[in-house]
């Protein structure tokens, strides 16, 4: 005699919702795997290009105006000329979003002015030019007192920095934004003879920056 065995709806049910979970699981642990090996294969492209940050140098600085129209207003204007050097063999740059602007003794003296984004291939460079102005800019009121004490002592020390965000290119893959940072630090002759409201102050050439991405 032979037997027959039967399940009930429940015993169904059981089964198939244990086969879907396994199906979800199966599912879940092949995109982990897949997205795995693209993490790691951008990863090893990453380690293996290694991608420089760029470098900055101040070719050349020209103060044209910096005089006080009140205690603690002040007319500017300087013209700046970087080189941008892309050190990378085999990685390209995006530069977006760039302002630049000058500082003394720690505070700002130009407003913010814009430079052109630009793409540098590899090993490329590029010379940036910018006009930094100030039209009664405010500034502290001791900013009087320390520009002519720096006549004084012969010298004057300017910050020109600029600021903008990077995309990093390899091949046709382009990275996220990074904000990155330039400081030069530009050591000009200001003499007692050198009167500060004249059309020319001075010049500064040859100045290495300092860049932090």
């Amino acid at each position: 005699m032979s037997q027959v065995f039967s399940k009930s709806p429940k015993h169904c049910a059981e089964k198939q919702s244990f086969t879907v979970d396994k199906s979800y699981k199966k599912l879940f642990f092949a995109l982990s795997s897949f997205f795995t090996v693209v993490l790691a294969f951008i990863f090893l492209i990453w380690l293996t290009l290694h991608p420089s940050k760029p470098h900055f140098s101040l070719t050349q600085a020209d103060i044209y105006q910096l005089n006080l129209t009140r205690p603690s207003l002040l007319n500017s204007s300087i013209q700046l000329t970087l080189l941008s050097v892309n050190p990378n063999k085999r990685v390209g740059i995006y530069y977006d979003e760039l302002q630049a602007y000058a500082a003394y003794k720690g505070q700002q003296i130009t407003v913010d002015t814009s430079i052109p984004p630009f793409y540098q291939g590899h090993e490329e460079s590029n010379l940036l030019t910018a006009f930094l102005q100030g039209n009664g800019f405010p500034v502290a009121p001791s900013f009087g007192f320390e520009v002519g004490r720096d006549q004084s002592a012969g010298r004057m020390v300017l910050s020109l920095k600029v600021i903008g965000k990077l995309r990093w290119k390899v091949g046709t893959w382009v990275s996220g934004r990074y904000r990155f940072n330039v400081n030069c630090v530009s050591v000009m002759a200001f003499g007692p003879n050198v009167v500060p409201i004249s059309p020319f102050i001075g010049t500064s050439r040859g100045t290495q920056c300092s860049t932090d991405v």
